[in-house]
C-alpha cells in the first residue's frame, strides 16, 4: 500500500502553507502531482517581464518537483493557465515561451500539454500558472 509525502518549496512553500494552508507537492509511490506554480519569488512578488515570469515559474517547477525525488524529465503531463495577452488566442510570446521551456528542460522528451486561458489566477499579478504530473523511475 502506497502512502502520500506531502512537502512544500522551501522558500515560498512555507510562506503559502502558513497563508493558505495547501502544500506544494505530494508523491504517491512513483506518480508526484504539484500544485500550481507561478512565476514569484520567495517574496511572492513577480517580475515584470512575462518571459521572465514563466521562466521563473518553470524555475518554481523544478525546486518543487526536487523536493519529492523528481525531476523535469519525469514530467508526463503539463496543464498551464495564462491571462491571455491576445483577443482571440493565448498569445504568441507564452505559447513561444513555454516551448523553449519545455525543449531546454526535457530535450527529446514532450510531455502531453493543456495550454488554458483563464480570467484571473490566484495572485495579483500573476500571468502564468504551470501545474505537472511527473512519473519517477519510468522508462523513456
Amino acid at each position: 500500500m502506497s502512502t502520500a509525502t506531502f512537502t512544500s518549496t522551501p522558500g515560498y512553500g512555507q510562506k503559502l502553507f502558513d497563508l493558505l494552508h495547501y502544500r506544494q507537492a505530494v508523491r504517491v509511490g512513483d506518480r508526484v502531482d504539484i500544485s500550481g506554480q507561478g512565476g514569484w519569488n520567495d517574496d511572492i512578488a513577480f517580475p515584470e517581464s512575462l518571459e521572465e515570469e514563466i521562466v521563473q515559474a518553470f524555475e518554481n517547477v523544478e525546486r518543487t518537483l526536487a523536493t519529492v525525488g523528481a525531476t523535469w524529465t519525469d514530467v508526463i503531463a503539463v496543464d498551464s493557465y495564462h491571462i491571455p495577452t491576445a483577443d482571440d488566442t493565448i498569445g504568441e510570446e507564452q505559447t513561444r515561451v513555454m516551448a523553449e521551456q519545455f525543449r531546454r528542460r526535457m530535450g527529446d522528451r514532450a510531455p502531453i500539454w493543456t495550454q488554458i486561458g483563464v480570467a484571473a489566477l490566484g495572485a495579483p499579478g500573476m500571468r502564468v500558472e504551470i501545474r505537472v504530473t511527473a512519473l519517477v523511475n519510468q522508462q523513456s
